[in-house]
């Protein structure tokens, strides 16, 4: 039996084959996965991980698929969709609460629910449309605030099939940077957060204009959010904009109208075209302004 069937038959063929990574992605691009599944129990997705790696089988988590790029080739390998949304709520004292948020759990609904009950800390989230997991590992952030403002551990999975934890000082949390970007062996399984006691109608004000501004502020064509990060003291869809890309297009892929940051499918677009339409942008920027972009997103897969 090869290594593939044999992965296959231990996952009691759960596992499909060939599947479109286009339709799991916010941004509607890019090729197959060699094998997908999905999970909705950490101890499911615990299980996978250590049969795929008994096989030596790559492994790419997937969460809401938001601030990722598959090339047009696609993924070798099992992309697991992560679907572990479980939380426990430990309350410290009448000011102070312990969220524990599985790493598939949906960043803006537990923003939304927990503001709603009078605890505070997420709310910035409440636009960020990403997983617990995706949002530790890019340090997702928005309205001046960051996880790396309300974490204080999370739990993984090693290289070694080990579950650990790790507190927030050995977590390296960076300007949209954490140690898993450069270590895809270590897989977060969940994450802790501090939350403080506000009155609902504050959290909810905070929210509402958080999604007032997004609303006025972002696209709502299928894209992956902010294509580069702001280079120091600067906006990267400010430097764009005046290098004069806003609105551009490689094929069905637009430089968007609202703001120029967002790259968005105007359907039927590739990862190619985007991949053109990044290079297209920075060499213009650094060309007009000797700024460097560099990516926010991740690009994965083969061309």
């Amino acid at each position: 039996m090869n290594r593939q069937n044999y992965f296959h038959v231990m996952l009691d063929q759960r596992a499909k084959k060939n599947v479109p990574l286009a339709q799991h992605t916010t941004f509607r691009v890019g090729g197959s996965a060699d094998w997908f599944m999905s999970v909705r129990q950490l101890d499911e997705l615990i299980q996978v991980i250590q049969r795929a790696r008994e096989t030596q089988m790559p492994i790419r988590i997937l969460g809401n698929g938001s601030n990722i790029l598959v090339r047009d080739g696609g993924v070798r390998g099992l992309v697991i969709e992560n679907h572990c949304e479980g939380f426990t709520l430990d309350v410290i004292n009448a000011q102070h609460a312990l969220l524990r948020a599985e790493s598939g759990a949906a960043l803006p609904g537990l923003a939304n629910r927990f503001a709603r009950a009078g605890w505070a800390g997420l709310e910035w989230g409440i636009g960020v449309p990403g997983t617990i997991g995706g949002a530790v590992v890019g340090n997702a952030g928005a309205h001046h605030t960051s996880i790396a403002d309300c974490i204080t551990q999370v739990t993984i999975v090693n290289a070694e099939n080990e579950i650990c934890t790790l507190p927030k000082t050995e977590l390296a949390l960076d300007y949209r940077h954490s140690r898993f970007k450069n270590n895809r062996a270590e897989i977060i399984l969940s994450a802790e957060f501090e939350l403080t006691r506000d009155e609902p109608q504050n959290s909810i004000a905070r929210m509402n204009a958080y999604t007032e501004h997004r609303r006025r502020t972002q696209p709502t064509e299928a894209s992956v959010g902010s294509i580069f990060k702001n280079p120091p003291g600067q906006f990267a869809g400010q430097l764009i904009e005046r290098a004069g890309m806003k609105g551009m297009r490689v094929g069905n892929i637009q430089v968007s109208e609202a703001h120029a940051n967002f790259f968005v499918n105007r359907g039927g677009g590739t990862a190619r075209q985007v991949l053109e339409l990044i290079d297209q942008v920075r060499a213009r920027v650094a060309e007009k302004f000797g700024v460097a972009l560099e990516l926010e997103i991740e690009i994965v897969g083969e061309d």
